[in-house]
This record gives structure tokens, C-alpha cells and sequence, in this order.
């Protein structure tokens, strides 16, 4: 990809988030130098004992002693103490570079109560709350919460580092800076859970009740693994009786309605399952696709290598590591660059995205996650909706805060009048972003290529489940179907129990990965003109993240489902504590901890000369031990000892307990609204950033057709008569 050559990435030090950071912007083109001892007369390179995920990650970056002075961008990671350790704070980076844009990466952020706090990717999953969330409602509370495979919490921040930091190098702000937190980057993926929190609402609970996802998705047995479906839609459940044979019990009443399915699910799920076992998991998926319904197999993720929409993308790239010829996730990005009708332009503002106007067609999570960010940019956001409900995310938080600082009209596009409207918003926008079914657009009438003839300078952004090209472009997908059909739902779970959807994990992750796009592209049409279309597939997106067990499938062994364990360190997991719910998690991986841990528990003092494989083979008892250490304390008191004795351990965090939480509040995570707060970006900086209210469905359409394209009282109210508005 060529939308960052041009742009200068200086890595510092070993960070993996850092690595990540580097790896997204080296996909687009940047030149990504990675520096370890810059403090140093001459910079040592890193370490050639990497592990397979840090030769990927630094597969095609450089390492060369003039990186900071001449970086666009420098990323670092690490908490204060130790950045301070490294000479690598933001004050020493600074002296090497007064101009570069400085992102800092670390567990807790570089300000608060806990931004010194030991962690690893097990206790930040507890800390920010997304381990109650991970694998939806549980049926036994005694099921200890888990995290995902593949350094998920590395990732994350990564991305969010280099999205954060593209847009901060686009102000006119000196010496500007990014706070990188890698609790809030997972947190703010529950981004409802955290409105209802803070707005005084109810959660749901972790203990299932009923079907725990509203019957419209869930997984069935087949007969050689698990397929995942989702008839949500009323019609795509009638569809989806049919695609079974048209069951008799089909039609009962205690069937009849969604309501009443979720009501009866324990008996409809055993009648589905009676059904399943018979076929296996690719029969299932393609009958309900031929039906309209949407619906995945559970894939294992050796066979992504031999699908024929990944081989069409041309997704996996070759890369030897550790002597195998490995393959390894390519861009999520399907990119195509083209010269625009208009100047560039350097002129930067206080906001990175001031006087960009943005037509938003995007509905639910995934897309709205990315408006919602251009609208805190500072961009014009046009949330065009249809007549009636409007986005799907109003009957929840989810609008509360991803409609956030946009302006919200009503078009009805299957109309003349709504079809001219939206195509003069076109003409005097700069960019559109859309996520719907793939055709849709064509089919409304707004096709990519009626776009560019209406606008030559239009930076179109599109994302679907597989992409726009391709033999499985036009699949039925949801979020949560790809993150099961990618293998996540299947790994991330106890080794002895069955996978469960979770909660919509892709569709915000996907969100910030687009955002970041979108911030490249605006980059480069700043810089030369050039304009840029994004055709961003999701499911690429997920396998991108899953990079660590996708390698260790090859070089090792297929990745087994790990719960709360790990095969690296040890101790490593989650232990009840007294209370209801209560858990507190653990993860030593280093010796000092576990010496500190045994001085901690004298019931583990005996093992203190334990080395790792000592501890592995101990694990019974030391899980025994610990069970009781835990048992006797709430988990908020467990926390506390172990990281005074600098142990990485967090409590089970509830959104609630995020609303509370001293150390959020003091770094200004809650932002005021209305009657409560609502949860800010996922990162914090020295930057401006715009806030307003979501609007009402249709609020502003009248004021949208007089301010932007000018219309007149009397050619609003002929628009409507010819039903332009619904």
C-alpha cells in the first residue's frame, strides 16, 4: 500500500503494542525504523532471539541511528517507572525530535493511581472489564472468566496507537502527544455496557438468562464441529425454518414471535441442536446463506490458509520464521488510490479533520465507531438515516455514544427526491463511509462509481464481512458470526466447554482500524491529492489480530482452547474470591514475582526455589494453595497485596466499577453528558477534540439542506412533498 510513503515511523524499544503500531502504518507504506537504546552513543538493533509474532511484526522495518530526529511519529510503550528506567520519557524523546508527534503505550497510561501498576494481557482483560463480557452470559457462576488467544490486548493498543497518532499529526498543535492506555483501548470495545454504567443503567449480568443474546445468534453442534447462525430478522427466521426442512415444531406458539423464542430458548436450542448433529458444519452455513440467513462454520484456523476469498484478496503473505515458510495475515485493507480533481493541501488546524464534511451511511457498531471518531476529529458528520426506526443502535446506549458530535437527517433513498438529495450531499462532501451488505449502495443508486463522478475528491470508506470482491463477498455477516467463523469464539473458552458467541468483539475493533485508515487517506490526499478507496473486510481484520496463533499453527501446533491458563507462565489464571462473582486474577511471569508471590502466601513458601517447568508440573497444589489464599478475601483487597508486592493481578471489573473507578476518573476517561457520563475516545493527549450531543432521528435534516446545499423553505418543502424524507 502506498497511501504513508513518505511518512516516518520511529519505533522505540521492545514493546509489542509498539510493534503493532508499526506493523499497521508499515502496511500502508510508512518507513518504520525500530529503535532500542536511543539514549546510547550508537542505537543497538533488537535482540535476533525474537519470537515468531516480534519477527512478523518487524518483518520490512529498519533500524538506522538518525530515526527520531527525522520521525514524523515516535511510539514507545512502557509505564512511567520504566520509560524513566530507559531514559525514553516523554520529555528525553522529545530532546531527540521537538517536532515529532510522541505516542506513549502503556497498561495504565502515563498518569493516575495505577500507571505504575504491574500487568500482563491476562489482568488488563480483567481490569477493564472485558472478561465478563468475553464469552456472553455463562449458565454456572462458578466458570472462572477468561481472556483471548494471541496477545489480543497488544493489539488493540497498537491499533489504537497508530490511529490516535495519524490524526495528531495532522493539527498544527506543537509538540504533540498521545497517552496510550491499553485498559481503556479494551475497555471502551463494551462501549454500551460503559454508557449504561455511566448513566446510572442496568448491565446485564453475567449469569445467562434466557438466551443471553436476544435469540438472534448462537451456535449449534454439526456433526464434524459448530456452525454459527443468526435468523435476528423476523422473514430470516421464517427462511431459516425452511433451510431446516420446516420442522413441525417450527410453528408452535411457544416458537411464534421473537419474544417468545427468547423466552423458550433452553427448548428451542435442543430442538435446533436435534437438527444440527445431522449435518455437517459447511452444509448448515451454506443452507442458511442460500437462504439469506446469516450463518459461518467454526473454523479452525489452519483452514483460512485454503480459502478461496482469502487466496482472492490475496490476504496471507509468505514469510520465513524461525526456518518455515510461514503465512501470515497481509492488510485488512483492499486499497485503490486514484488522482483527485482537487489541489492538495497542507493548511492543518487545532482539529485534525476541520472543514472535512462526512456523509455517514454506516449503521449499528463498526461504522459508527468510525464516525464517531472523524466527528471528535473535528470532521462535519452527516448521519443519513431512513424513515421509520432509523439506525438499529437508538433502541440502545450504543447510539447515546457513537452517534456522538454528528448531525442526524432522514433521506429515504428508494425515492427520487431522497436518491437527489443524498447525491448533492455527495458533491460537497470529502469523505463517505458505509457498511452496508455488499450491493446495497449500487443498488440505492449510489454506487462507487456514481460517487466519483459525482465527487473526484470523495475518499470512499466501505466494510463488509469479506470484502467488496471476491466469491464470498456478498455473504450475510454479522460481527459476531465472523468472530466465530474465524476461530476466535473457538479458542477462547475452558478447554472443557462448548463455544459460545460473546459479546460483539469485532465490529469496535474494526471500527478503530478503520478509523485509522481513514486518517491515512485523508493524509495523503493532504499531501498530493491522491484519493483514496477503502474496501475494508472484516473478517481480515480479525484473523490480522490473530497473527501469534495463526504462525504457532504452522511452526508448532494447531492453538488449543487455554481458558484463564497459559503455556508461558505459571502461575497464571483466575481464582474466586469471597463475595458474589468476585474474582481476582493472577499471572507471575517473571522469577522475582514468584519470589514475591511466595513471601506473599507462606503456603507457597516451600516452592519459592521453584523454576518455571517446576511450577507447570506443581500447578495442582499452587491452584489449590491460591484457591484458598482467595477464597477468604474480597477481590479488590487480593488486588491490592499483589501489586504492592508487584505481582500483575487484577479484580473482575464490572462497568459499574469502571464508573468508580479513581484512577478513570483522574485521567479523564468519563466525559459529562446530561445526567450522567458517557465514555470518552480510547485514548488521551494534548490534542482538541470536538463533543456534542447524538442527535434525535432526523434532527437536523432541514438545517443540513439549507446550510450545506443551500436550499431554499419553499425547495425543502417540495423535496417533501415528492416523499424525499419519508
Amino acid at each position: 500500500m502506498s497511501l504513508l510513503v513518505g511518512f516516518k515511523v520511529a519505533q522505540v524499544g521492545p514493546g509489542l503494542a509498539a510493534a503493532v503500531c508499526g506493523r499497521l502504518m508499515a502496511d500502508f507504506g510508512a518507513e518504520v525504523a525500530c529503535v532500542h537504546n536511543e539514549s546510547a552513543s550508537q542505537p543497538e538493533p533488537f535482540a535476533h532471539s525474537l519470537t515468531p509474532l516480534q519477527t512478523y511484526l518487524d518483518h520490512g522495518k529498519q533500524c538506522e541511528f538518525k530515526a527520531l530526529a527525522e520521525a514524523d511519529l515516535i511510539v514507545c510503550e512502557g509505564s512511567p517507572d520504566t520509560l524513566r528506567e530507559r531514559n525514553q520519557t516523554l520529555e528525553q524523546l522529545r530532546v531527540h525530535n521537538p517536532q515529532a508527534v510522541i505516542v506513549l503505550i502503556s497498561p495504565y497510561g502515563q498518569s493516575g493511581p495505577m500507571a505504575n501498576a504491574p500487568a500482563s494481557d491476562l489482568t488488563l482483560f480483567f481490569s477493564s472489564g472485558i472478561s465478563q463480557f468475553l464469552t456472553g452470559q455463562v449458565d454456572d457462576l462458578s466458570e472462572a472468566p477468561i481472556y483471548p488467544v494471541g496477545h489480543q490486548s497488544v493489539f488493540l493498543a497498537g491499533i489504537a496507537a497508530a490511529c490516535a497518532g495519524m490524526f495528531a499529526v495532522q493539527t498544527k498543535q506543537p509538540a504533540a502527544f498521545v497517552d496510550i492506555s491499553m485498559q481503556e483501548v479494551l475497555a471502551t470495545l463494551a462501549i454500551s455496557e460503559l454508557a449504561c454504567a455511566g448513566l446510572g443503567l442496568p448491565n446485564r449480568p453475567r449469569k445467562r438468562l434466557t438466551d443471553g443474546n436476544g435469540a438472534t445468534v448462537c451456535i449449534l453442534q454439526a456433526s464434524d464441529g459448530y456452525v454459527a447462525i443468526s435468523p435476528r430478522e423476523e422473514k430470516q427466521w421464517l427462511a431459516w425454518l425452511q433451510a431446516m426442512g420446516s420442522p413441525s415444531w417450527g410453528h408452535e406458539a411457544r416458537f411464534a414471535r421473537k419474544a417468545d423464542r427468547v423466552a423458550n430458548w433452553d427448548a428451542l436450542f435442543a430442538k435446533m441442536s436435534e437438527w444440527s448433529v445431522n449435518y455437517d458444519k459447511k452444509t448448515i452455513a451454506e443452507l442458511a446463506q442460500t437462504a439469506h440467513v446469516p450463518s459461518f462454520p467454526l473454523c479452525e484456523l489452519a483452514e483460512h490458509f485454503s480459502l478461496e476469498q482469502l487466496k482472492h484478496r490475496d490476504f496471507f503473505k509468505e514469510l520465513e520464521i524461525n526456518g518455515f515458510a510461514c503465512r501470515v495475515p497481509g492488510s485488512a485493507f483492499g486499497l485503490t488510490v486514484r488522482q483527485g480533481a482537487g489541489l492538495a493541501s497542507q493548511a492543518l488546524a487545532s482539529l485534525p479533520l476541520t472543514g472535512f464534511r462526512v456523509l455517514d451511511f454506516s449503521w449499528v457498531i463498526a461504522g459508527p465507531t468510525v464516525t464517531r471518531t472523524l466527528a471528535a476529529m473535528g470532521a462535519e458528520v452527516i448521519k443519513v438515516e431512513a424513515p421509520g426506526a432509523g439506525d438499529p443502535g437508538r433502541t440502545s446506549t450504543l447510539h447515546t455514544v457513537l452517534g456522538q458530535g454528528k448531525q442526524g437527517v432522514v433521506l429515504d433513498l428508494k425515492t427520487e427526491a431522497g436518491l437527489a438529495a443524498a447525491k448533492e450531499l455527495v458533491k460537497q462532501s470529502d469523505i463517505l463511509v458505509e457498511n452496508f451488505a455488499t450491493g446495497v449502495m449500487a443498488k440505492l443508486g449510489l454506487g462507487p462509481e456514481v460517487l466519483h463522478q459525482l465527487n473526484p475528491d470523495l475518499i470512499y470508506v466501505c466494510a463488509c464481512g469479506a470484502g467488496r470482491t471476491g466469491p464470498d463477498a456478498k455473504l450475510v455477516a454479522y460481527g459476531t458470526l465472523l468472530q466465530s467463523f474465524s476461530g476466535f469464539a473457538g479458542l477462547n473458552r475452558h478447554p472443557d466447554r462448548p463455544p459460545r458467541v460473546g459479546f460483539a468483539w469485532l465490529d469496535p475493533m474494526c471500527g478503530l482500524m478503520i478509523a485509522f485508515g481513514v486518517a491515512a487517506a485523508v493524509w495523503q490526499r493532504r499531501r498530493s491529492g491522491r484519493v483514496a478507496n477503502i474496501d475494508f473486510s472484516m473478517i481480515e481484520g480479525m484473523l490480522w489480530t490473530l497473527a501469534q496463533p495463526l504462525i504457532a499453527a504452522q511452526i508448532d501446533a494447531p492453538p488449543q482452547p487455554q481458558g484463564d491458563g497459559s503455556a508461558d507462565y505459571s502461575p497464571h489464571g483466575a481464582w474466586a474470591c469471597r463475595g458474589d462473582d468476585e474474582w481476582i486474577s493472577i499471572a507471575v511471569t517473571s522469577e522475582s514475582q514468584w519470589l514475591a508471590l511466595c513471601q506473599l502466601i507462606t503456603g507457597l513458601s516451600a516452592l519459592s526455589r521453584h523454576d518455571l517447568k517446576a511450577r507447570q508440573n506443581a500447578a495442582p497444589m499452587i491452584r489449590e494453595v491460591l484457591a484458598q489464599w482467595a477464597s477468604g478475601r474480597m477481590s479488590l483487597e487480593a488486588q491490592e497485596l499483589l501489586l504492592r508486592a508487584g505481582i500483575p493481578a487484577a479484580a473482575l471489573a464490572t462497568s459499574k466499577n469502571l464508573a468508580d473507578s479513581e484512577h478513570l476518573k483522574e485521567r479523564g476517561f468519563w466525559e459529562k453528558s446530561g445526567v450522567g457520563v458517557l465514555p470518552g475516545l480510547p485514548w488521551r493527549s494534548n490534542l482538541e477534540r470536538m463533543q456534542g450531543q447524538a442527535p434525535a432521528l432526523g434532527e437536523h435534516t432541514e438545517l443540513v439542506l439549507r446550510s450545506v446545499l443551500g436550499l431554499t423553505p419553499q425547495a425543502i418543502k417540495h423535496w417533501r412533498e415528492q416523499g424525499a424524507f419519508g
